[in-house]
């Protein structure tokens, strides 16, 4: 099986490239990145530029896509880069692999996710949801996690504060709104990847514990 990875680098992206190259079921994993990877025998991460995506390359034949990329609006600076990062670049790595036959597309999402809600950062991740299934993946996944739990290498106030009141209220919460480890998230993405199960399929938060 050879699996694309894109945004590798990221808190959820680093788990699913650790999983998905010491995976015996998954051959090559491609992961097209900003800045170089260390060198693995199974992997193939080109350098690129998001914004200008090489359409040619053939490492768009891949069997899956796993996609974890994402911002925030603070590290973004503005709606419109936000958007780019949380849309358009999913959508781009999507429609190409899509053209070279990939089947199946896994995307890292969010609780809430909506098209029609009050929030932009919902309504982003609601549009991208919507876009991707027109583009007519045998098998798409959504993967949709409340608070991510793990060690950024950006320092994010807003996560870390909601992090501690939510460690703190522990089991007291419904479970949909408990804190998503990383690692959990990741091995969820991997395992819809490699099963490929035919239809749309949602992996709520609550799954995700």
């Amino acid at each position: 099986m050879r699996l694309l990875v894109v945004g590798a680098s990221g808190l959820v992206g680093s788990h699913v490239l650790r999983l998905a190259l010491a995976d015996d079921r998954i051959d090559q994993v491609v992961a097209p990145v900003r800045r170089a990877l260390p060198v693995h025998s199974k992997l193939l991460a080109p350098v690129v530029d998001f914004d200008v995506l090489p359409e040619e390359a053939p490492w768009w034949t891949v069997d899956a896509v796993v996609c974890a990329l994402g911002t925030t609006l603070r590290t973004a600076g503005s709606r419109e880069a936000f958007y780019r990062v949380d849309h358009d670049y999913p959508l781009a790595a999507a429609r190409l692999a899509r053209t070279r036959g990939t089947p199946t597309f896994v995307l890292n999402s969010a609780i809430g996710a909506d098209i029609a809600s009050h929030f932009f950062y919902n309504r982003v991740k609601g549009e991208v949801e919507r876009d991707l299934a027109a583009l007519g993946f045998r098998s798409l996944t959504y993967v949709r996690p409340g608070l991510i739990g793990g060690n950024r290498q950006e320092f994010r106030t807003g996560e870390r504060l909601a992090s501690f009141v939510l460690r703190l209220l522990g089991p007291a919460l419904p479970r949909r709104w408990r804190i998503n480890p990383a690692e959990r998230i990741a091995a969820a993405m991997v395992a819809a990847a490699v099963t490929g199960a035919s239809g749309v399929h949602i992996v709520a938060s609550e799954a995700l514990i």
